[in-house]
């Protein structure tokens, strides 16, 4: 399977990327998603309007510093392709950072139980991820090394390891899974805690793959920051779940 290319179409002149409209796809159906859900979690449906409209942009720019920072050797004599980012140079870890930030500002402003407020978004950010990953594909970006199997991708006349499809696999299949642990949630930050182990397992296990990690000296960053959050999530996952098990007991 070879990438049929960046462009999916031309109008007056200016390309119109298959990287944003994926990227756009994702965000609105996440949007769609949680709006419809939002009463679920005790959130009225309105606010989730109000929230992506902060949060959307924060994030693409917080994903485009990380890149930025973590490649200046590739930007700091040409500042302006900073500004490309149709090109690609997105990182998803940069823009849930940045998400994680806009959604406490935003719950605090908002009196919004922050818990629920996450456990509402994040099974859509891992179906957001799962579209936006095939923009990977198109750019012939985010790839592996060469393979020889059966589902490999063509770049450069190589068959590679499709790290994209790799995770948006699994990020599908985790959206699906959080949406079915949701309903048998039991206790406020369950589901975020699990989008965390999770997808840190996952993107752990696939960056070793790829070619073109980030890196903070010898150690590949999107690995590092995978193993502290899987950490901090399991032992928050340990002690919330614990505490819900000790007031069941008290009110038995």
């Amino acid at each position: 399977m070879t990438s049929p290319g960046p462009v999916a179409f031309t109008i007056a002149g200016i390309d119109i990327m298959w990287y944003g409209i994926l990227i756009g796809t994702g965000f609105i159906l996440a949007i769609l998603l949680c709006y419809k859900r939002a009463p679920r979690h005790g959130i009225q449906s309105d606010s989730i309007i109000d929230f992506a409209l902060w949060m959307i942009p924060v994030s693409i720019v917080g994903a485009r510093l990380y890149y930025v920072i973590f490649r200046w050797d590739l930007y700091r004599d040409n500042l302006s392709e900073i500004l490309h980012v149709r090109n690609g140079g997105l990182a998803i870890h940069g823009g849930l950072i940045c998400g994680l930030i806009v959604a406490l500002v935003f719950c605090h402003k908002r009196n919004i139980p922050f818990l629920e407020l996450a456990d509402l978004v994040l099974p859509a950010v891992a179906l957001a991820q799962s579209i936006g990953r095939w923009g990977n594909f198109f750019n012939s970006e985010a790839h592996g090394g060469p393979t020889d199997l059966p589902w490999a991708i063509i770049v450069n006349g190589q068959a590679v390891h499709p790290t994209f499809l790799y995770e948006s696999i699994w990020c599908f299949l985790l959206f699906l899974f959080l949406l079915w642990v949701d309903r048998r949630r039991k206790f406020p930050g369950q589901i975020a805690l699990l989008y965390g182990m999770l997808y840190s397992v996952e993107r752990f296990c696939v960056e070793h793959l790829r070619t073109d990690s980030l890196m903070i000296g010898p150690f590949r960053q999107a690995q590092v920051l995978s193993a502290v959050v899987f950490i901090a999530c399991l032992i928050l996952y340990l002690v919330l779940n614990y505490k819900e098990i000790q007031q069941r007991s008290i009110q038995e």
